[in-house]
């Protein structure tokens, strides 16, 4: 029986060395020489200190304005109601309205007026005729009647004394002179009757000046009861703008009582409170620009035209007013409105970004200058500060460069001045608007 074949297996126990290919040898060299260049780098860094933006004082302008809120108020409004009481019959204007001057606002039911006022004109009337009676009627027939009393009185005298000559001479009784005696006196008495009636129905007589009073009264009563007519009209008393209404129709009102309020047109101002420590800087005249919250893309002119003489001591302030000749379209009575007041300006000053300045408020304001490498303290005198920008009176030239405050540097310290070009310093500041109260 024939055995199998048995497979022979050969193994090669000696260890061979791994192959390392050229690439990736050459990719540990390039990474060895790269973290010596970056530690090369790094100590240079060290050495030669941080890059820092620097910016130089450029030639440019310098607004100071002193900051403040405030609203916007019409020199005066007006509180409409009614003069008598009565009960609404009609409101034909809203809040919000724009009226005209005596353009009615609300009408009050007006019955019993025009009745008194009727009454009123028949009375005037009566009166009238009363004057026109005794100047064309009663003083012509009191004159007349006058004029035959005299005529009685010199016929009665007459014959009195033909009758007292007769009895003197016997052809007359004493019953006849008597007689005649009596008729004189009555006819006497006639006249002054007659005369009394004609001075007190003439001119300045005590009948005329009686009638004329009457008529004046009754004129007077006319007009009292016109007015309380006219009062159940309530009309505008100017031109403006209805930011309140309280009232209905049927509502019964009374006087005193305010229904509406009216903002008359007319030129708007703007008050505003300033902290009493920048008292020394307002004046009047001097301009302002003005926006709202609304609208802080638009900003609008206004002018100082009061200073309170005294001080809020509660808020330590001083009120003052602008006027604004010009007003926008979009503004409203009692918005509040930011104010930039202009209190001085600079034109051809040398300027630093203010957040180049150290303590720049302060009595010793100073500034970093990068010197040979080096962080550099040195003092300034510092002019007006405003729209972001300081104004450098003294302690640097044009050719300076400044480190800004925001950075870590200090004095001494070493670093790397990166100069940005003309015109992208302080000159980019030149379009900030102004605000601040500055110095």
């Amino acid at each position: 029986m024939d055995r199998p074949h048995a497979r022979r297996t050969i193994v090669n126990d000696t260890p061979q060395a791994p192959r390392r290919s050229p690439p990736k040898r050459l990719f540990l060299a390039l990474l060895a020489l790269a973290a010596l260049a970056a530690a090369g780098y790094g100590a240079w860094i060290f050495v030669s200190g941080p890059e820092i933006r620097v910016v130089r004082p450029e030639r440019g302008e310098v607004v100071r304005a002193v900051v403040a809120t405030g609203r916007v108020l019409a020199p005066f409004r007006v509180d409409v109601g009614a003069q008598v009481t009565g009960v609404v019959e009609a409101v034909p204007v809203d809040e919000g309205q724009t009226v005209r001057r005596d353009q009615v606002l609300i009408r009050l039911e007006n019955a019993e007026a025009r009745a008194a006022l009727a009454a009123a004109e028949a009375a005037l009337a009566q009166a009238t005729a009363r004057v026109t009676q005794i100047a064309e009627v009663t003083l012509p027939v009191a004159r007349e009647t006058l004029l035959q009393a005299e005529a009685s009185l010199a016929a009665a005298e007459a014959a009195f004394d033909r009758v007292d000559k007769l009895k003197t001479t016997g052809f007359a009784t004493q019953a006849q002179v008597d007689d005649a005696r009596k008729t004189r006196d009555v006819t006497r008495a006639q006249v002054r009757s007659a005369r009394f009636q004609v001075e007190t129905t003439d001119v300045g007589g005590t009948d005329r000046i009686m009638a004329e009073a009457a008529l004046r009264q009754a004129a007077a009563n006319v007009a009292a009861a016109r007015t309380r007519l006219a009062y159940t009209v309530i009309d505008a008393p100017a031109d403006g703008i209805l930011i309140a209404r309280d009232v209905e129709v049927g509502d019964v009102v009374q006087p005193g009582k305010a229904l509406m309020t009216l903002s008359p047109t007319g030129e708007t101002q703007i008050v505003v409170q300033i902290d009493e420590k920048n008292l020394a800087l307002l004046a009047v005249g001097e301009k302002a620009l003005v926006s709202a919250d609304a609208y802080p893309n638009q900003r609008f002119a206004a002018e100082l035209i009061y200073v309170n003489p005294s001080i809020d001591p509660q808020t330590a302030s001083v009120q003052v007013k602008l006027k604004v000749a010009d007003p926008p379209a979009w503004i409203r009575q009692d918005m509040t409105v930011s104010v930039d007041i202009e209190v001085a300006r600079r034109t051809d000053a040398l300027v630093l970004p203010t957040d180049a300045v150290h303590q720049p408020l302060s009595s010793d304001p100073w500034v970093l200058v990068a010197v040979d490498g080096h962080a550099v303290r040195l003092p300034v005198r510092v002019g007006l500060i405003g729209g972001g920008r300081t104004e450098i009176v003294s302690g640097l030239t044009a050719s300076d460069a400044v480190v800004p405050v925001r950075t870590t540097i200090a004095a001494g310290d070493r670093l790397r001045a990166v100069i940005p070009p003309r015109g992208t310093g302080s000159d980019a500041l030149a379009g900030t608007p102004a605000g601040g109260s500055g110095r």
